[in-house]
């Protein structure tokens, strides 16, 4: 797990919508904790022994609280479902400082976000950073029923902020209608349910929209952190060569090795197990990396991905 641990207290849990509280967190003492940025998230590690990844929602101004929200997933693997039925007021908790793989460029000259359900969560935060900073951006916020869309009612009110309900429309979102309407030098972004962020992608590919960002909250469909043929990782700083053998991911690897590498989800969706490439080309299964990235081929995450030859030189 990650070196960067922190003991906070449950300060408050709130009702946001239906299947959605927040949840409020501080330092016993008050004191401030580690500085975020916009897009940011958290690893809440729950008594169940599991460890869950959650946007921040609250202000990046606000040094003394983090705040979350979740969702109870009714295909909970144990995070969601203890928050809701377990985890209370007064509770502590261990949580990893903030990491950011869903940065907003500030630099845009107008940026568009659009959210599906619980993805308002880091999509939220950046549209109040960037109207804080008198940045052009506008939302889209898109959820099943206006009961199930926490932050509705005060989002709603700003200008700029579009909603699409299926209750209510009758029809999923009509996103290309909506993305080529919009100005092809704008910023992207899009957090919610993964066939959401998958059409997504694909019309922002196909109407060439040069920046796109998205963040998941669940590994993409058919991840495998595992392959079929062994290979090498060779670890430059510390001098070892260890073989992965088919059927075990290169983080058990490591990690059986006696290598102290970060890592959280196991999904490749929080960031955590980020490793430099000095060699080879990595076979990319997260969802952190955008494809540039993963064609750059300078980092992998080690938990899911793997090799395409039968050796990799890793700075670990």
């Amino acid at each position: 797990m990650s070196s960067a641990l922190l003991s906070v207290r449950v300060q408050a849990m709130r009702f946001e919508a239906q299947g959605i509280v927040s949840v409020e967190l501080m330092l016993p003492d008050g004191a401030a904790l580690p500085a975020f940025a916009a897009g940011s998230h958290i690893d809440l590690h729950l008594g169940n022994g599991v460890v869950r990844s959650y946007s921040l929602l609250n202000s990046p101004q606000e040094q003394h609280r983090y705040v979350v929200g979740v969702l109870n997933d009714r295909n909970s693997r144990g995070g969601s479902r203890y928050v809701h039925d377990t985890l209370r007021v007064g509770a502590m908790l261990t949580i990893s400082a903030p990491r950011n793989n869903f940065p907003v460029d500030e630099g845009a000259a107008h940026s568009v976000l659009i959210a599906g359900g619980i993805g308002i969560t880091p999509i939220s935060c950046m549209l109040n950073h960037l109207r804080s900073q008198g940045k052009s951006a506008e939302l889209l916020y898109c959820a099943r029923s206006r009961a199930e869309a926490a932050f509705a009612d005060a989002l709603l009110q700003q200008p700029g902020v579009h909603s699409h309900f299926d209750a209510e429309q009758g029809t999923p979102p009509d996103l290309r209608a909506f993305l080529a309407a919009k100005p092809k030098d704008a910023h992207f972004y899009c957090c919610g349910p993964t066939p959401m962020l998958n059409a997504f992608e694909a019309i922002c590919a196909e109407l060439d929209l040069p920046h796109v960002h998205i963040e998941r909250f669940a590994a993409a469909e058919n991840v495998a952190a595992v392959q079929g043929d062994d290979y090498v990782a060779e670890l430059a700083r510390s001098k070892k060569s260890i073989t992965v053998p088919a059927g075990k991911s290169l983080l058990d690897a490591l990690l059986d090795a006696g290598l102290a590498v970060d890592h959280s989800c196991r999904e490749g969706v929080c960031g955590a197990c980020e490793t430099k490439v000095l060699e080879g080309e990595p076979e990319h299964r997260d969802g952190v990396l955008s494809k540039s990235e993963k064609a750059a081929n300078k980092s992998m995450m080690v938990c899911v991905s793997g090799c395409k030859g039968r050796r990799l030189v890793l700075d670990l």
